[in-house]
């Protein structure tokens, strides 16, 4: 790549785009939509909140210092992340509880980034993220799953203009929003059912010495206060 051209990339990244307009961001927000309620589709989808999810979990065990041993992201849109350490103490348990917050909070973090201008910044970053991811993944559908994002991600803020840049990033922030609060949900239909006994609210439970409907709770507080503020920051 040509000096200029780096340049020209820095300037972009560093600099502010204008937002799309007004149809285009409410046609965003239905499309992300469609994609978290639609059944079959969301089966698809699903895929990238797991990333999101298991990435939270291992970003936080980094911060707490646990030593981290990989992340594996399975077909049924399931996942894992192994990391070692006490298994106890609030290390082990803002590890634990990291997963279901994470998509939306990055979909908030997104949303601040869009509502200040920062389209290409946010792309960019969500690259590196996933790069981050990536160096993690333990399994050949992980790789496969967090690959094909980060190549979509990569294309749309390398080639595409500032219209489908722009329309992008405000369909990705909207999906991270309101597909961060469905999983939750789905949580406490399988613990209702008692199929999810060794879930993250469980493991917390376990943890804490209080219920995990509490923490299923703190999680859905998170989910759709992220999902309101977000709302109120991007929609016209």
């Amino acid at each position: 790549m040509e000096a200029h051209s780096i340049s020209q990339v820095w300037d972009q990244v560093t600099g502010t785009q204008t937002a799309p307009s007004s149809a285009v961001v409410w046609a965003m927000a239905a499309v992300a939509l469609l994609a978290v309620g639609w059944r079959a589709v969301w089966q698809l989808t699903r895929n990238v909140v797991t990333i999101a999810h298991e990435g939270g979990h291992a970003l936080i065990a980094l911060l707490m210092r646990r030593r981290l041993h990989g992340i594996r992201l399975h077909s049924d849109t399931s996942g894992l992340t192994v990391s070692s350490g006490k298994p106890y103490g609030p290390g082990m348990v803002l590890t634990a509880a990291a997963g279901y917050v994470a998509p939306s909070l990055l979909g908030l973090g997104g949303a601040w980034l869009l509502s200040a201008g920062h389209t290409t910044a946010l792309l960019w970053a969500v690259v590196a993220l996933l790069l981050g991811v990536l160096i993690e993944v333990r399994n050949a559908f992980g790789v496969l799953t967090v690959l094909t994002t980060g190549a979509l991600c990569f294309s749309v803020s390398w080639f595409g203009g500032p219209e489908l840049q722009g329309a992008f990033a405000y369909l990705s922030v909207f999906f991270l929003l309101l597909g961060g609060v469905r999983p939750v949900i789905e949580l406490q239909s399988k613990r209702a059912r008692r199929q999810a006994r060794d879930s993250d609210a469980d493991q917390l439970a376990r943890l804490t010495r209080l219920p995990g409907i509490l923490w299923v709770g703190l999680f859905l507080v998170v989910s759709l206060g992220s999902l309101a503020l977000g709302a109120r920051w991007l929609l016209p």
